[in-house]
């Protein structure tokens, strides 16, 4: 057929080809547990690595601090992204609020930093989870190692692990939603086990949070003084970065509207109790000091618990401490699959990388995704290699600087998003409404500017700094030169297009009549 255009705000769509959406369609598959399970999965490997490196940057008390700051932010945020995603029931997530709030511009950046966010999570998960398997391995296979060696290349460790999780998320929505389901159990269950044998030995140690010795003029609660309480912030939010995802399952949802705020209700509720549990008993195990550099702290807990004549038992319950990681690397995965998907489908990546096939499940992102992923962390690993004793010398902290940089910048703009929704979109259907409102969304601003700002002010985090900056540039200017002329109308540009009027695809379908209609008017909503 031939193809009509409409130029609006910089940018031109196309009317999409013949079986175009037919190519790139999904599968409902989610119910509500499945859409907690998601959540949960996507989440629960921050309690087993990453969120212990704050407690060295700032102390136990500084954590703690960061950590009430952080939890205050994500309820005000899975509000915030609860009435939107139910006002907007279609896979673009974060990209589509901002789209519609800021224009294609605004949705664009979003969408990237949302990427730049679940490709580096992913690999933080990886490299997690290669170190305990290494070092699981090791154990039970009563490997000796030199310092610095592995069992296995860890390169080796990241092929296995995304082939195999590549495979379990192209097989199919349901069994994604499943495997979520029980691996999020099996995890939980396995954290249970952590926190009844630290109470039931007494090896829990209320001195052991206080054993980092404090810097001239500090006190034991704040070793290193204020300042370092907004670098622990990032690591805080290890916790639960990651929930808000559950927009992006909108499409293989089967009542998003209704599910996907209660479910990202009910799993932040789970997430904050179980990280409680772990803050302060991982860490009255192992103590601070301890656990600030640890790289498996949860595995180191139950050394210490049951000591070298338990080393095996430690490993085998460390066995199925990974199933934790497992959960989160296929949580997220599925994540960056489906925001690399929506922008795909758009036209603001290429197009390709949207097509779904039999299976009904976006596998050229999923693949692409992979790839850029194992890219970053071999370099990370051959960078660190150079300067082992340099600052952020921990590879799986850089990548995961660069997860939450990238976060940060979404987050940000999707409460700037829910700001101007309120005022632009006024007659939209909305659902579901937030509980806390513009306040809510406010507060949740006012603290991502201030892990923006701490970002800034913390050396060690340079290198994501100019990692995410590097990335933007080159996809700014591929989208300014090529991208912004070759967009389509997908469920999120109708809707924001209409002023929220149309982008229901389970109402409406795909292009069709509503497509034909904003074509006729220029944009429902009059955007030029």
């Amino acid at each position: 057929m031939s193809k009509d255009t409409l130029k609006v705000s910089g940018v031109k769509y196309s009317t999409a080809e013949d079986g175009y959406f037919e190519k790139r369609k999904l599968k409902r598959s989610a119910g509500i547990w499945g859409l907690w399970g998601l959540a949960i999965a996507a989440v629960i490997s921050g309690d087993f690595s990453g969120w212990n490196f704050g407690i060295g940057f700032a102390g136990f008390g500084g954590m703690l601090i960061a950590f009430v700051v952080v939890v205050v932010m994500y309820y005000a945020l899975i509000y915030s992204v609860g009435e939107m995603a139910a006002a907007m029931p279609h896979t673009g997530g974060a990209y589509s609020f901002a789209r519609s709030a800021m224009g294609p511009w605004g949705g664009y950046i979003t969408g990237v930093a949302e990427t730049i966010e679940y490709v580096a999570t992913t690999a933080v998960i990886v490299f997690f989870s290669a170190s305990y398997a290494d070092s699981i391995a090791a154990t039970l296979f009563n490997v000796e190692l030199a310092d610095g060696a592995h069992v296995l290349p860890m390169w080796l460790w990241y092929v296995i692990l995304y082939a195999v999780f590549i495979i379990i998320n192209w097989v199919g929505a349901s069994l994604s939603f499943k495997f979520s389901i029980w691996v999020s159990f099996i995890s939980i269950a396995i954290l249970v086990v952590f926190f009844a044998m630290t109470l039931f030995t007494g090896s829990f140690s209320w001195d052991k949070l206080w054993d980092i010795p404090a810097d001239s003029g500090a006190s034991t609660f704040l070793p290193h003084g204020i300042l370092p309480i907004l670098f622990a912030v990032p690591f805080a939010m290890w916790f639960f970065l990651g929930i808000e995802e559950l927009p992006l399952a909108a499409e293989e949802s089967h009542n998003p509207a209704k599910d996907i705020p209660k479910a990202g209700r009910t799993a932040l509720l789970t997430l904050v109790i179980f990280a409680v549990l772990v803050l302060f008993l991982n860490t009255g195990v192992n103590g601070s000091a301890s656990t600030g550099a640890a790289g498996e702290p949860l595995l180191d807990g139950f050394r210490a618990i049951l000591g070298e004549s338990g080393a095996q038992l430690a490993a085998v319950l460390s066995l199925f401490a990974l199933i934790g990681l497992l959960a989160s690397l296929q949580g997220i995965m599925f994540a960056y699959g489906r925001n690399m998907y929506s922008l795909s489908r758009a036209g603001y990546y290429p197009k390709f990388f949207s097509l779904t096939g039999k299976r009904q499940t976006p596998w050229v992102s999923l693949l692409i995704g992979a790839v850029i992923g194992f890219v970053a962390l071999v370099v990370v690993d051959y960078l660190v290699s150079l300067d082992p004793e340099g600052a952020g010398a921990t590879g799986g902290a850089i990548v995961l600087n660069i997860a939450v940089w990238g976060a940060v910048i979404s987050y940000l703009m999707q409460m700037v998003s829910f700001i101007i929704l309120r005022r632009r979109f006024k007659n939209a259907n909305r659902p579901y409404r937030s509980p806390w409102g513009v306040p809510g969304a406010v507060i949740a601003a006012i603290i991502s500017v201030l892990i923006f700002v701490g970002f800034l002010l913390n050396p060690a985090f340079t290198p994501a700094i100019i990692a995410v900056a590097v990335v933007y540039v080159v996809l700014l200017l591929g989208f300014a030169i090529f991208g912004r002329n070759r967009l389509i109308l997908s469920p999120e540009e109708e809707y924001a297009l209409s002023g929220g009027q149309h982008g229901d695809p389970a109402k409406e379908g795909y292009g069709g009549a509503v497509e034909a209609e904003i074509l006729a008017h220029d944009g429902v909503d009059g955007q030029k």
